[in-house]
């Protein structure tokens, strides 16, 4: 399986996006270079598209997928492609608070620590939709990892449109994602105008 092994931080801070966004609560030490140059307007559609593939752990072949889904679906295309991704298993999983990175999330959904609706799935991308119940497997709740990691999140925030109850070891997805759930700065109409050249 492919999977992007590039330092989290230093693409942070190429792409311009804050390290928190992904679940890192480090900060890069370095200087930004400032560029003199005026970016063009194809180097910023590009940036943004790099942004959210980065954020989502997604190369470039299921993103083009995601997109031309998108595209047939009824509302705007940037935000319908946003609304699938947040949708995936792995993001679910980061967002309930299973995880605290989304890699992390994606490493733990690929070796089976998760059902929905009950059934063991083990896919990443898979999409969640209303009324599904994501929850940690009977046998990874005896484990010190997600003990500790229920015993922290507490009754920590969820998005809206997830539901998650404290100490509890399973969230249900109550409503599809909208474009204010994002929780980070996204231009998604110019990916848009990138993929529609």
């Amino acid at each position: 399986m492919a999977k992007n092994t590039q330092p989290i931080l230093k693409r942070c801070k190429t792409l311009g996006i804050s390290p928190a966004v992904l679940g890192v609560s480090k900060e890069t030490k370095r200087n930004p270079k400032q560029s003199r140059r005026k970016q063009s307007e194809y180097a910023l559609q590009l940036n943004e598209k790099q942004k959210v593939k980065f954020i989502y752990g997604v190369l470039e072949t299921p993103f083009r997928r995601y997109y031309e889904k998108a595209e047939k679906m009824e509302g705007k295309t940037g935000e319908m492609l946003l609304q699938q991704l947040e949708r995936r298993l792995d993001n679910v999983v980061f967002r309930l608070g299973f995880a605290k990175t989304r890699r992390e999330a994606r490493q733990l959904t690929s070796h089976g620590h998760f059902t929905v609706n009950g059934q063991k799935v083990n896919i990443p991308s898979y999409l969640v939709k209303p009324g599904d119940v994501v929850a940690v497997c009977e046998k990874s709740r005896s484990s010190a990892k997600f003990k500790a990691l229920i015993e922290e999140l507490g009754s920590a925030s969820t998005p809206k449109w997830l539901e998650r109850e404290k100490d509890s070891f399973e969230g249900k997805v109550v409503a599809l994602p909208q474009r204010d759930d994002i929780d980070y700065e996204v231009a998604e109409h110019l990916i848009v105008e990138l993929y529609s050249k």
